[in-house]
Order: structure tokens, then C-alpha cells, then sequence
């Protein structure tokens, strides 16, 4: 059957150790090792697959034994993988750091991911796909090109804008059904496209705004519909017809936000073809498999599975 959710993007390798503080410069510290599959893209597809959709995953590896391991692992989780091999590179790969805290750092090396190209993508991979979704963890063109596919074939476009970056094409935007950057890339989006008038826009005065104000900013951006993930607090969703927040989980123990983001996007995704296009359930999906992603260790593998989600659902809604 055809996939019904088709995300196109990074695969990286994620190398993750755990450690009570953060090294300072010239320091080491002793932690513990973790590996697993990971990427932006890579994430948001197994985050979507698990949620219960039918998912086919899009990107670039080498040649290498990084490659080898992420073909098992989806063939282990039962998603589709289309996996383009760029014999010259290496396979992504990410560095990460997570504190007693649960917070992270994280350096990424796009290693072939940054040379997946629009010829890689075949159409008709993409047609009959309800939602398509892009982020900026790969070769950028290969977005608009995408998007383009998608909109031929009748599909939502969803747009991940993480990491920022400077060679960004805000000419996407015109592609761009569905935006959800998180605080950090809405304000680096309002300063390029929207700058506020007196000074530069900040992550503090995006904090002090109210809803609709901050509903406001996002209808600034020409896209029809704007998601602001906004970490611990939750989400607001904004659309023509006004912006409705949502609150994040309570009663969470979290222990590691590697891939939070990457599991609301997957998650969002998933909620939208289960709920016929409905934006703010989509959005309240992703908000329940973002918290549970957070209660595991890494990224791909601390993705929910679809019964997970559902019974988190029940205790929330009791």
C-alpha cells in the first residue's frame, strides 16, 4: 500500500554520551556511551511509522556500516525506507552530550545527507501521500523540489525548519502548507522575514508576548498554518481561524529532549491522517508523543509506539 505520510530528510548516526555536567573547555569528564540510528528526518519518520501511520522514509548514506545498521533497523520496525547511497561520503553522523539534567548538545556531520539531490527523489514515491514533510538537516534544494512534488499530488506540506541555517530560501515558504519551528527558529524567522520594528526580536520578548500576539507574528509569515513548539510550555497553533494553545504534559519525568522536536513533527504528522486533517487534534498527537519521547534515552529508539500513545492518552484524559 501506498505511504501515506512521506517524509524526505537526514539520516545521521547518533552517538550520544551521558554525563553528569557538560566539559568545560579543556575539560573530561567520564559518562557512559549510547549509539543508535537518529537524523531529523530519520526521527520524524520512526516517530509516525510508530504512531501507527504508514510512513516511508527518504535520504542519503554511505557506504558503511552506519548504512548496513539503519537498513536493518527499519526493516526491524516494519517502515518504509528509501535509502539513496552516495558511495563518496560518509554516512551522517552526530555527536551528542546529555547532562544529568536532561539537557543536550549536539553536533551534527551531514556527511551524505548533504548530497541528496532532487534527481534522487522519484515522484512516485510521493503520490498518494496525505502529509509530506522537509526539514533542514539535508541538501535544501532537494525541500522545494519535494514540496512541489507534493503539492502535484494533492499533499500537505509540512516544514521543519530546524536547524536554522544561513543559505535558508524563505521562497519555500510559498510551498509550505503546515510550519512548526521551535522558539529558537521562530525568532531567527520573524528577524529575516518579519523584523520587529526597534531592535532585534528575541526568544525573551517572544516569552512576554500573549497568544495573540504571538498569533500575530506567526500570520506575519505567509504561511496558512504555524506551529510553535515552545519546549516545557507546550504549542500554539495559529491559522486563519485564530491560535489555540496547547499545554504541555504534566507529571513528565524527563530524562533525555534529544529528538522532542523530531518526535512532535513525526507525531503531528501521524495525527493528521488519523484525524482526517484535523490541525489542533494533530497538534495535541504530537504534544502526547513528544512527552513520551522524553521519558526515554535517545532519539529513533525513545519514539512511542501507537498503543503507547494511546494509553498515555486515557491517563491524560482521566
Amino acid at each position: 500500500m501506498k505511504p501515506l505520510v512521506v517524509v524526505v530528510g537526514s539520516f545521521v548516526q547518533d552517538l550520544c554520551w551521558q554525563c553528569a555536567e557538560f566539559p568545560r573547555a579543556g575539560e573530561t569528564v567520564i559518562g557512559t556511551f549510547v549509539t543508535g540510528p537518529g537524523g531529523k528526518g530519520s526521527n520524524q519518520a520512526v516517530a509516525a511509522g510508530r504512531a501507527g501511520a504508514r510512513t516511508l522514509f527518504i535520504g542519503a548514506v554511505g557506504r558503511d556500516v552506519f548504512a548496513d545498521a539503519v537498513r536493518k533497523f527499519y526493516r526491524a520496525e516494519g517502515i518504509g525506507a528509501r535509502f539513496i547511497e552516495k558511495p563518496r561520503q560518509a554516512t551522517g553522523s552526530a555527536a551528542i552530550l546529555v547532562n544529568a539534567a536532561a539537557q543536550n548538545e549536539i553536533v551534527v556531520a551531514l556527511g551524505a545527507s548533504a548530497h541528496l539531490l532532487p534527481r534522487d527523489i522519484d515522484g512516485a514515491l510521493i503520490r498518494g501521500a496525505k502529509v509530506v514533510v522537509c526539514q533542514h538537516e539535508a541538501n535544501l534544494p532537494v525541500n522545494a523540489h519535494v514540496f512541489r512534488l507534493a503539492r502535484k499530488a494533492g499533499a500537505v506540506t509540512v516544514l521543519n525548519p530546524a536547524p536554522m541555517r544561513p543559505d535558508f530560501d524563505p521562497s519555500i515558504l510559498a510551498l509550505t502548507d503546515v510550519l512548526i519551528p521551535n522558539e529558537t527558529e521562530f525568532v531567527a524567522l520573524v528577524n529575516l522575514l518579519r523584523p520587529v520594528p526597534g531592535g532585534t526580536f528575541t526568544e525573551t520578548a517572544l516569552h512576554a508576548m500573549s497568544h495573540g500576539e504571538l498569533h500575530g507574528l506567526c500570520q506575519d509569515l505567509g504561511v496558512a498554518t504555524v506551529i510553535v513548539t515552545l519546549g516545557k510550555r507546550g504549542c500554539l497553533v495559529s491559522t486563519r481561524r485564530g491560535p489555540t494553545f496547547i499545554a504541555a504534559h504534566a507529571g513528565i519525568k524527563v530524562v533525555d529532549t534529544t529528538g522532542a522536536g523530531d518526535a512532535f513533527v513525526g507525531g503531528f504528522a501521524a495525527g493528521f491522517v488519523q484525524s482526517g486533517g484535523d490541525i489542533v487534534a494533530a497538534a495535541r498527537h504530537g504534544n502526547a508523543v513528544a512527552a513520551l519521547s522524553v521519558t526515554k534515552y535517545g532519539t529513533a529508539p525513545a519514539m512511542p509506539t501507537k498503543a503507547e500513545i494511546a494509553r498515555f492518552l486515557r491517563r491524560s484524559a482521566a
